[in-house]
C-alpha cells in the first residue's frame, strides 16, 4: 500500500492527503489551505506535541516524572515514532503510534539540531489519529490510550497559507493581526482559554478551527505566507525546563481531543 492516501467528500469539492499519517494537503474548491513543504516558514504541514510542550535542552533534555527522568527533546517523543494505519473507509482514515515503557528511540533531531541522541519515556501508550472529511469539514479525532494517571501534555501544530498578509485572526474575544504574530516571536501569541479561531480576509476562503479537550490556542510564524494555529493543553512560554514537569496534566487512561476545520467563501 502506498504511504500516501487521498479521500475525498462526498461533493467531490474538498479532498485530503495523507503522508504517513501526516496531513499535507486540504483543499476546499480547488483552493489549498495547508502551508506547503518547501514553502518558506516551516518544514512541515502538521504535527503533534507530545507528552510535552516546549523546550527542555536547558535542562540537559532531562523531565521529571512521578516514575523517573525521561529524556525527551522539544515537544517529546511522539514525533520520533512512526504512524501504522488502521483502517480507511471512503471519508476516513485512522492511524496510530503504539510506544513501550522506557524504549530508545532515535532522535530525529540528531545531530545536526540536537545533541540528544536518544529520547525515551516511562509509560506505554498508544495514540490514535483519526481524519473524517464531509462536504462541509474535516474533523481530527485524537485519542490516546495509557495507563491512569500518566502525566502528559499535548499540542497541535497545523500551519496554514496566508494569501494575504492583511488576514485577520478572530477568537471568542479578540482580533489578532498577522503582525501582532509575528512580533509574539518564538514564544507563540497565546490565545488563553479560546476553544475557537477564525481566519478571515485570506483570499477566497474564511476558515474556521474548532477545537474540543485542548485548553489554548496558540499562534506562530516567522514569515507573511504562513500561519500555525495550533490548540495546546499548556502554554510552555515563561516556565523553565525544568519545572515543565509542575505543568502536567493526568491521564485517566483514555484521553479524546478533535479539532475541526471548516472552509467557506469568504
Amino acid at each position: 500500500m502506498s504511504d500516501q492516501v487521498t479521500i475525498y467528500s462526498a461533493d467531490k469539492k474538498s479532498v485530503i492527503s495523507i503522508n504517513k499519517g501526516e496531513l499535507i494537503s486540504y483543499q476546499v474548491n480547488n483552493i489549498e489551505i495547508l502551508h506547503q513543504k518547501g514553502d518558506p516558514g516551516w518544514g512541515n504541514t502538521e504535527i503533534e506535541m507530545f507528552p510535552i510542550i516546549g523546550a527542555t535542552k536547558e535542562n540537559n533534555f532531562l523531565v521529571k516524572t512521578p516514575k523517573k527522568e525521561a529524556k525527551l527533546d522539544q515537544h517529546g517523543i511522539l514525533r520520533a515514532l512512526l504512524y501504522r494505519m488502521n483502517t480507511i473507509e471512503d471519508t476516513k482514515v485512522s492511524y496510530s503510534k503504539k510506544y513501550i515503557a522506557n524504549t530508545q528511540v532515535s532522535n530525529p533531531k540528531f545531530p545536526k539540531k540536537s545533541t540528544q541522541e536518544f529520547l525515551d519515556w516511562p509509560y506505554d501508550f498508544q495514540f490514535i489519529k483519526t481524519f473524517k472529511l464531509t462536504n462541509e469539514s474535516l474533523k481530527i479525532h485524537f485519542e490516546i490510550q495509557s495507563e491512569k494517571d500518566m502525566p502528559f501534555m499535548l499540542g497541535f501544530h497545523p500551519a496554514f497559507k496566508v494569501y494575504d498578509p492583511e488576514m485577520v485572526l478572530k477568537s471568542e474575544n479578540q482580533q489578532i493581526s498577522l503582525k501582532d504574530v509575528l512580533q509574539a516571536g518564538a514564544s507563540a501569541f497565546l490565545l488563553k482559554d479560546s476553544k475557537e479561531v477564525t481566519l478571515q480576509n485570506n483570499g477566497n476562503l474564511k476558515l474556521i478551527i474548532k477545537t474540543k479537550g485542548f485548553r489554548h490556542i496558540m499562534l506562530w510564524t516567522e514569515v507573511n505566507n504562513m500561519i500555525c494555529i495550533e490548540p495546546i493543553t499548556f502554554y510552555p512560554a515563561g516556565i523553565s525546563a525544568s519545572k515543565l514537569h509542575t505543568e502536567f496534566d493526568y491521564s485517566s487512561g483514555l484521553e479524546q481531543f478533535e479539532i475541526v476545520f471548516s472552509a467557506k467563501p469568504s
